[in-house]
């Protein structure tokens, strides 16, 4: 099995490739996983405007929350919630920045409560908003 290499190692090595040989191993990364490419998306697209990177995820999480169906139990709006997390969370990790997690997860928690579910109910929803707490 090969060994991973640290962020450290991989930067170091970096160093001494082309430009172009760093393109050629960012486009063959992105290939791999669908997260490679939407990361190198954000970095390439998204991150020199943080603001309307924060407001295109809120719209998605409004319109996530939209689409839950309230009829359908509390199981259903669980795994709703949980995968509207999931996805606030892993926008979080691309932009490392504290004060997008700080919005982005009020923003959730604001959602959440605007939904307007027995959420003390259901020991597992109630654990999801303990979750998102800051």
């Amino acid at each position: 099995m090969i060994k991973t290499a640290t962020v450290h190692e991989l930067k170091k090595e970096m160093i001494h490739l082309k430009p172009e040989q760093v393109i050629e191993l960012c486009a063959r990364l992105s290939r791999f996983k669908k997260e490679n490419k939407e990361l190198l998306t954000y970095l390439l697209f998204e991150a020199h405007d943080e603001k309307r990177f924060v407001e295109n995820i809120k719209s998605e999480i409004e319109s996530l929350f939209s689409e839950i169906n309230q009829s359908n139990g509390l199981y259903l709006i669980k795994k709703s919630l949980r995968k509207i997390l999931r996805l606030t969370k892993k926008y979080i990790r691309f932009s490392g920045d504290k004060n997008t997690e700080v919005q982005l997860l009020l923003y959730y928690i604001l959602k959440m409560k605007q939904l307007r579910v027995p959420v003390y109910e259901n020991v597992t929803i109630r654990s999801v908003e303990h979750t998102s707490e800051l």
